[in-house]
């Protein structure tokens, strides 16, 4: 009898703790049971918190709520207590700022077929250590050129788990398929992002260049699926070169005349007598031209803001290395500064900077052009022979912050030129925003940082000693970068496995 009652009295005891073995149990599981090689932090659902949140409606001090890849909750600090209920994980950055990633729409990673030069996994882990979280990879400098469905599938084999960030595609307008409404129409079913020409030679074989009514074709193609058409303008006309005497190919300026400004000015001019086209009631409404890399601040730019004013769809970007570098300070026999259109002088890089706080030149992209070393003939230093394009992947961001302190640049203005603007102009709409719903691409730095960008810095990108910004001190250290909830990059490490999506259009 009496053994009985205490069992009885035991009864309730042993109840009350397998409850809380339950909970405790329950939670751990909920906090744990996500592994992966994707990402370098072991939750699937988590918090980021920090002092500076940079949001649609500004900067808050909060956290921000991830699952499944997604951002499903951003809130203030003075609601944190309110929202935070479960067991989940919580990483505080403290005053470090968190920014949705940057979305480069203009990197060429040279594959497949010249991956020498970079290639998917190298370009990615570059992209992901600086803060961006997504790229639109060029048609052109990977063998073949993506210009058919079947190039473009080449492209996507070569991409698949090789890449550590999303990676999307544009696809080239060429003379063989702009007069040919299926040939492109195929093209844009197989999943391109949209289109890319050039107005001038490309120096790319199988890339040929497009004239005013290859434009004007595409344009018509492109409007059905409302997707932009992305311009090199450059047109070729004179070039300011004399009779050769005092030319000396190592003096960058014997380059600079090359490529005088009247190249752009030509070609923009040329390239805006059909973008009317793509007005509302137009014969191409829906279309939209983008102006890449403008180099012109001048007449170039002036002729820009009035399509613009006129109601043509038209936006237009500039690149760091116009923003940071000047013609006056390039060394001679230099050629890593080397790029087309060619950077200008101090006093064209001032009207740039005001073009951009003004709003009249729309957003950045790195044109991260990378090559082999031979082609850079640094020791020979030919600006007329050497290969060009600026290697820049991995640093644009405290490139743009650290040469935009000086006129006033603010976070908000950095999230705008290259996430909010640059997912739009790709019809990315699920990312560009530390939003509800969007994907957590998120990027967290701290903008006060300094660091010197030499050799024992540690660089990703293929070939590190060609990019001009070696041997600058930049503010804008990146601690962590997300891509769709993922931690890719953090501490100076990579996530094990290349996990980026492969962003197709549909």
């Amino acid at each position: 009898m009496e053994r009985s009652l205490l069992q009885w009295r035991l009864l309730p005891l042993l109840a009350l703790i397998a409850s809380l073995l339950s909970v405790f149990f329950a939670s751990r599981s909920y906090e744990v049971c996500f592994e992966t090689q994707c990402s370098l932090l072991p939750h699937d659902h988590y918090w980021i918190s920090s002092k500076r949140i940079l949001t649609p409606d500004g900067l808050i001090s909060g956290s921000v709520e991830v699952n499944g890849g997604v951002i499903v909750s951003v809130v203030k600090e003075e609601d944190w207590y309110k929202k935070q209920r479960s067991r989940v994980k919580v990483i505080d950055y403290g005053e470090a700022v968190i920014m949705p990633g940057l979305v480069d729409v203009h990197a060429h990673l040279d594959d497949p077929g010249r991956s020498e030069w970079e290639g998917f996994p190298s370009g990615t882990k570059a992209a992901a250590a600086g803060g961006i979280t997504t790229l639109i990879d060029m048609p052109l400098n990977s063998d073949p050129s993506t210009v058919s469905p079947e190039t473009l599938k080449l492209k996507i084999e070569a991409a698949k788990k090789r890449v550590f960030v999303d990676v999307g595609f544009w696809g080239g307008l060429v003379p063989d398929n702009a007069l040919n409404s299926t040939a492109l129409a195929s093209l844009l079913d197989a999943g391109v992002l949209g289109l890319k020409s050039f107005m001038c030679p490309s120096g790319i074989n199988d890339f040929p260049m497009t004239n005013i009514t290859h434009i004007k074709e595409g344009l018509s193609v492109l409007a059905k699926y409302k997707r932009p058409l992305l311009v090199h303008a450059e047109v070729e006309m004179d070039s300011e070169i004399d009779d050769g005497t005092d030319n000396d190919p190592r003096s960058y300026l014997t380059y600079l005349k090359t490529r005088p400004s009247s190249w752009e000015e030509g070609a923009i001019r040329n390239l805006l007598s059909v973008t009317e086209n793509t007005r509302i009631g137009g014969s191409a409404e829906g279309a939209h031209v983008h102006i890449v890399h403008l180099s012109d601040a001048s007449s170039s730019l002036e002729m820009i803001k009035e399509a613009k004013g006129k109601g043509d769809s038209v936006t237009v970007e500039t690149c760091p290395h116009y923003l940071a570098f000047s013609a006056e300070e390039i060394p001679e026999g230099d050629t890593r500064f080397k790029c087309s259109p060619p950077i200008r002088d101090a006093a064209n890089r001032e009207k740039l900077w005001e073009a951009m706080m003004e709003g009249d030149i729309d957003l950045l992209s790195s044109d991260h052009s990378p090559t082999k070393p031979e082609l850079k003939l640094l020791s020979d230093g030919n600006f007329l022979k050497a290969w060009g394009g600026i290697s820049s992947l991995q640093f644009v961001l405290p490139v743009t912050w650290s040469y935009g302190r000086k006129y006033g640049v603010t976070l908000e203005q950095v999230a705008s030129w290259w996430s909010d603007r640059p997912s739009k102009l790709a019809g990315l709409h699920s990312k560009g925003a530390i939003a509800v719903g969007k994907h957590a691409d998120i990027v967290v730095w701290e903008p006060e940082v300094e660091f010197d960008l030499d050799e024992d810095h540690p660089i990703h990108f293929k070939h590190p000693g060609i990019s001009a910004y070696l041997g600058r001190k930049l503010s804008g250290k990146v601690v962590s970068t997300f891509v769709r909830g993922n931690l890719v990059f953090g501490e100076g490490k990579h996530a094990s496995d290349a996990c980026g999506s492969l962003l197709l259009a549909t």
